[in-house]
Formats: C-alpha cells, structure tokens, sequence
C-alpha cells in the first residue's frame, strides 16, 4: 500500500481505488494528501494495477503544482482495506472486493488511460472537487473554500 496501515485510531483514514492504480486513485490520493496533510491517512491501491502512473496524470496534477510522479502503483490488500475508514471507488466495478463496515463511495469518473492532457484536465478537476468535499467532511478543520 502507499502508506502504513499503523496509524492513530482517531486519525481518519481514506482509500482510493481503481482497476489500475496509474490515474483516478493517484489523482485523488495526492490531492488527499496535499489537502489533509500529517492528519488524514491516505491510501490508494489498484485491483490489477499497472506498471507505472499515468505520465499525463502525473503532468496533470503537476498543472497544480502537486507531484505525484514518485507514487507506484499499489495491489489491493484486504489488510490495508480493513485499516480504513473510508473507501472511495472509481470505475473498478466488481473488480473491487466490498469491505463490511466501510464507509464506500464510488465515484463515476471517466478513466484517463491513453488520454491527452486536454481530456484528463476535466477529469483531474472533477476528482478535485471531490477530494476537497471529503477531505472537508473527514477534517472540517481543514475545510478549503
């Protein structure tokens, strides 16, 4: 996983998820990163995931000013899931085990694999605005307008 699973239990923690853990689920692990910093958790891993993250992902949040070159793409645990509080899923359908006694949310999000930078802008942006909504429920301290 791309984080320790020990961890403060009143520390909340969050997982994203996709098929390939190359694009959506790095996108929104470094916003989630960059937004709750040392007081949120953050976790992303992939069903079947790939070699590398998506390098238009990666200019794309770059955009942003936020680096998610260095993340690798993660296999989903059943230890790492369990460890968490919230698991967001994004387009991985039934090839994401359900955790009981997890918050989920999927989010319908295009994939931008093979994408240009044009067409995984609005997606980065989408899973932005996402990423702050939950990070503002999980840490309404931190809340960003």
């Amino acid at each position: 996983m791309s984080d320790t699973v020990n961890r403060d239990a009143a520390q909340p923690s969050v997982l994203f998820v996709c098929v390939h853990n190359a694009g959506r689920s790095q996108m929104a692990a470094g916003f989630a990163r960059h937004y709750g910093g040392d007081d949120l958790v953050v976790r992303s891993a992939g069903s079947d995931p790939a070699q590398a993250v998506n390098p238009v992902a990666v200019a794309a949040m770059a955009e942003l000013g936020i680096d998610i070159a260095g993340q690798t793409p993660t296999k989903l645990d059943y230890d790492t899931a369990y460890a968490t509080d919230v698991i967001i899923t994004m387009g991985c359908g039934d090839a994401c085990p359900v955790f009981p006694g997890k918050r989920y949310e999927d989010w319908k999000l295009d994939d931008p694999a093979g994408q240009g930078i044009d067409v995984v802008r609005p997606i980065r942006d989408d899973i932005h605005t996402r990423v702050r909504t939950l990070v503002a429920e999980l840490l309404p301290d931190k809340a960003v307008p």
